[in-house]
């Protein structure tokens, strides 16, 4: 009994030793990227509000955004999260780093509530709630970081043929989205906005992981940017960062921020964790109660991220009758309930 007792103890040691510090550094690098990106949201959801009042609405390709102070102030916050979140991915696994911007649709969730007076139900408190404990849950479960000696292995996980087969559906789908179904379905249906930033955004993810790869290696004395490899996968992020923010910014125009947030992220951080699976084989690292309670965590998040989205136009309290909801929330846009254009809905109603 007593060695059983040693045993399990050992075991549990073992677990909670498992985090290495390269996860410690991508967990805190994460944990503020999230912050800053939450926030972002909601400062850029206020200059594109501003914007429209004086030009042409990005939601129906207008750029007079560009030459809004505020916009820029939350592209900047923005900016900065993601070089937070850049770095993160240099130290520890996707499956660790992306599931953690669910805290960043808490922080976009309560800001939109107090800024923009956009309700949060107490269902979605407690969907806040199950956000943090499933990524509590998958922190304590992530995988060791892949040891990779350089860029040069990157780019041999990322041209074997099942993650070539992904990424080529990945750019075929996202192509068929932008010319055959955004123009007709984009200002109606925002998964199609969604839908591109994700897809788009699962290789920019993997290729940004490749160039932190490569600049941690060279600031440790072995120089990855003689090799080609860094500069092709340089390229790859810079053209879909360019196409995330432009679909990202018709979305946040077009829809309500809490819709848009708490979606963008599940299918962002689904299809990239899909995308790391593929690319890095980071659960041939991990056993199968392992990788089951990742999947729990997740499951959780998703939960989680659902309350906030059916419980934003809730209103605490006794039910009164025929409540209609404020107005206030995106009319001065011309968008009503659920982001769908407030002329729409009135031929809905006739």
């Amino acid at each position: 009994m007593a060695s059983e007792g040693v045993g399990s103890s050992q075991s549990w040691k073992d677990v909670y030793r498992g985090m290495s510090s390269d996860n410690i550094k991508g967990l805190v690098l994460a944990l503020s990227s999230s912050i800053f990106i939450g926030a972002s949201f909601i400062v850029k959801k206020k200059g594109l509000k501003k914007a429209a009042a004086s030009g042409v609405r990005a939601g129906v390709g207008g750029y007079s955004y560009l030459f809004e102070p505020l916009w820029w102030v939350g592209m900047i916050t923005m900016i900065v999260g993601e070089v937070a979140n850049f770095a993160a991915y240099a130290f520890a696994p996707a499956i660790l780093v992306t599931p953690l911007g669910a805290l960043s649709i808490i922080i976009s969730a309560v800001l939109a509530h107090v800024i923009l007076r956009e309700r949060l139900h107490t269902f979605g408190i407690l969907g806040c709630a199950l956000c943090v404990v499933g990524s509590i849950t998958i922190v304590l479960h992530a995988p060791q970081e892949r040891e990779i000696e350089s860029v040069t292995e990157v780019w041999d996980l990322a041209t074997e043929p099942a993650f070539l087969f992904y990424a080529a559906m990945v750019i075929t789908t996202s192509l068929v989205l932008i010319f055959h179904y955004l123009p007709q379905y984009g200002q109606t249906h925002i998964m199609f906005y969604i839908g591109v930033c994700s897809l788009v955004g699962s290789l920019s993810v993997m290729s940004v992981k490749a160039i932190g790869i490569a600049l941690k290696l060279t600031l440790s004395g072995m120089n990855q940017l003689i090799y080609p490899q860094t500069w092709a996968f340089t390229m790859i992020v810079i053209v879909c960062i360019i196409t995330q923010m432009n679909y990202l910014n018709k979305a946040l125009d077009t829809f309500n921020t809490a819709i848009v947030s708490p979606i963008y992220y599940v299918m962002f951080t689904s299809l990239t964790i899909l995308a790391s699976v593929i690319m890095f084989k980071d659960w041939d690292r991990q056993n199968p109660t392992q990788i089951v309670t990742e999947l729990c965590g997740f499951v959780t998040i998703l939960s989680g991220t659902f309350l906030l989205h059916k419980t934003k136009d809730m209103v605490d309290g006794p039910p009164t009758l025929p409540v209609r909801l404020p107005k206030h929330m995106d009319e001065e846009d011309g968008f009503g309930q659920e982001g769908i254009p407030l002329k729409r809905q009135d031929s809905l109603r006739s």
